[in-house]
């Protein structure tokens, strides 16, 4: 006797109404504008950075979408500062069902000048801040059998870079990092139903990437087949995507949204 598969909306499959998701480095950026897109598909949301009070301005607003906002302050570099984030999560909302690790900086200097304390510093809070955090809201998930994980790593991680381009490879050795880190928790996590996906941006204008775009514009566009760079919408849709029931069968995966800056 044959069992008919009952269908499934596309607008369904999409749907985040509910859910409650952790955006880090929520409240400007790219943070910013994937924590908008969940919201417009009904992800309640809790932002968390350094800077409390920018959170707190970006959750005030955002909530205007009709969805409950939170705000906390958090370092990614301190497993304790996590774990008072994830425990105020769970008290307010009682669930986590979607994690972003977008905190990230970047500093530029030349290899042979680079200093030990900002190579550690860049890769403790892009590669060790994801590791930390996914460490300490998988716990929630794996209780839960359930659980989205999408790790922002970056085209820096999927190859080098001219040195007139860009000078930053501890932002590059972190973010080929995240990528790995990525597709290993992957792994180790699908029995648990949880899914790890990573989004690899191009170049968005952004307080990180600004200086170099503004001194470069020219020769990046050169290297951009749609010739333009990101918008303040180009990754909304991957993190609804990546965070919503349509992406259940991908994990491990890295979404490039570069304009095609990678396929050259």
């Amino acid at each position: 006797m044959s069992t008919a598969t009952q269908s499934v909306n596309v607008k369904q499959l999409f749907d985040l109404t509910g859910r409650v998701a952790i955006i880090t480095g929520g409240s400007i950026g790219l943070g910013r504008q994937m924590a908008e897109g969940l919201a417009e598909m009904g992800a309640n949301l809790v932002l968390c950075a350094r800077k409390k009070e920018r959170c707190r301005q970006a959750a005030e607003e955002l909530q205007q979408l009709g969805v409950k906002t939170m705000a906390i302050g958090c370092d990614v570099k301190s497993a304790a500062s996590i774990q008072e984030m994830v425990d105020a999560t769970l008290a307010q909302f009682g669930r986590i069902d979607i994690l972003i690790n977008n905190a990230g900086i970047s500093w530029g200097a030349p290899v042979e000048q680079m200093s030990l304390e900002d190579w550690n510093k860049v890769l403790e809070t892009n590669l060790t801040g994801t590791f930390l955090c996914c460490q300490a809201v998988g716990k929630t998930m794996v209780a839960q059998g359930r659980g989205k994980i999408i790790n922002i790593a970056s085209v820096a991680g999927l190859s080098g870079a001219p040195p007139d381009a860009v000078q930053a490879i501890g932002y590059h050795a972190s973010k080929g990092g995240v990528i790995s880190f990525s597709r290993d928790l992957a792994c180790k996590w699908a029995a648990h139903n949880i899914n790890v996906n990573a989004i690899a941006p191009g170049w968005f204008p952004t307080h990180m990437s600004d200086w170099v775009i503004e001194h470069k514009k020219d020769y990046l566009l050169q290297h951009i087949p749609l010739h333009r760079f990101g918008t303040d919408h180009d990754l909304k849709g991957a993190a609804v995507f990546l965070a919503s029931n349509a992406s259940n069968y991908v994990t491990g995966h890295v979404l490039v949204v570069d304009g095609g800056q990678s396929a050259w």
